[in-house]
């Protein structure tokens, strides 16, 4: 029955549209499908991913945002429909999986540093 379901969910999984690669730490803007009604609108929330959660079809990650002072947390489940697209803003460097302690921090001290990239330097002769 497992195999089944495995074999099932691989099959969704090659159908299902590609999202970027992003991990704890990094600050996306996920493209949300809002119905009201009979029309339908897409709706920007922008914030720090502070988990992702499984793999295949019943992944998940959490998206942290301060709005109007007032933190607001929202799961997304990876597979969704209502999902448009994600776009990743900054990678944030981070050493853990799961940034629960941001919770208890304000202003400044919930901050987290930004991945320098690596530059490539041009060969001189």
């Amino acid at each position: 029955m497992s195999n089944l379901l495995k074999i099932v969910e691989q099959d969704y999984l090659a159908v299902q549209k590609a999202l970027p690669d992003f991990k704890a730490g990094d600050t996306i803007n996920v493209h949300v499908k809002i119905k009201e009604g009979a029309k339908e609108r897409i709706q920007q929330y922008q914030g720090l991913v502070i988990q992702k959660r499984n793999s295949g079809n019943g992944a998940s990650f959490t998206v942290r945002k301060i709005s109007a002072g007032i933190a607001v947390e929202r799961i997304f489940p990876t597979m969704s429909p209502f999902i448009d697209k994600i776009e990743v803003l900054r990678s944030g460097a981070v050493r853990r999986a799961r940034l629960f302690y941001l919770r208890d921090k304000t202003g400044k001290n919930a901050r987290i540093k930004e991945k320098k990239k690596a530059v490539e330097v041009p060969a001189t002769k």
